[in-house]
């Protein structure tokens, strides 16, 4: 089945990761299996160390797995070298950091056309300028990252990933370094162009409030995964 026709976003099969230490080998996912179809919207919760970000990094085509099987947007991830695995995410995923990613000697405008520009996409400033209306930041093109606020900063990380119209958007603990305000802000703008554009989303957050806002949740502790409540009781997520 193709990419395009395939209803399975995400299929992960038995995903492994161990690292080796000086103790010995860390188990950091212990057999996920997950599958996401086109246009959800899924969170995933749990303590700080469960393994959420690994499990993102792998989506993402970022990590390897030691064992099981990975197949994002219709590719089998297993085979493929780091170029190709760096043009399916040119292609079809956008990713959200915590931390802003941003170039300091770029502009708002350059940063959202640096990848379009490398997948060779035409007309990568005009789509560029485009995606920087659609998080509101028009006015804010020819600023470099140290001229602008925190929430800008992400918005123009948010912009920079949806630019390409990816169909899968990864977003790991994206308003982790933002005022609650701000950090509102943000998350209206992620969940509004999920359902504008029909977007897949995987959202990584230790917030519950922010997971509640997902069509379904997924709880993660010590590298296992499970669909469950929330971890903490409401009110007491940082």
């Amino acid at each position: 089945m193709t990419a395009a026709s395939s209803p399975k976003v995400i299929d992960l099969d038995g995903i492994r990761v161990t690292l080796p230490s000086r103790a010995g080998p860390v188990e950091i996912l212990r057999g996920v299996s997950l599958a996401i179809e086109r246009g959800e919207a899924v969170a995933i919760v749990g303590p700080s160390g469960s393994g959420k970000t690994t499990l993102l990094m792998i989506m993402a085509g970022l990590e390897r797995a030691t064992e099981g099987r990975a197949v994002v947007t219709g590719r089998d991830l297993g085979p493929m070298d780091e170029d190709a695995l760096a043009r399916m995410r040119g292609d079809a995923i956008g990713i959200v950091f915590q931390s802003f990613h941003l170039v300091p000697t770029m502009t708002a405008l350059e940063n959202v056309a640096l990848p379009l520009e490398f997948t060779g996409r035409e007309e990568p400033f005009e789509r560029a300028r485009a995606a920087l209306g659609d998080v509101g930041l028009a006015h804010r093109e020819d600023h470099f990252p140290a001229q602008l606020s925190g929430g800008e900063q992400q918005r123009v990380a948010l912009a920079r990933a949806m630019a390409p119209r990816p169909s899968l958007l990864l977003a790991d603990e994206p308003t982790g370094n933002l005022d609650g305000a701000t950090g509102r802000e943000v998350m209206d703008l992620i969940f509004d162009l999920h359902t504008r554009h029909g977007t897949t989303l995987v959202l990584v957050t230790h917030d519950e409030r922010l997971a509640a806002r997902c069509k379904r949740v997924l709880h993660m502790r010590d590298g296992l995964l499970g669909e469950a409540p929330a971890l903490e009781p409401a009110g007491t997520a940082s």
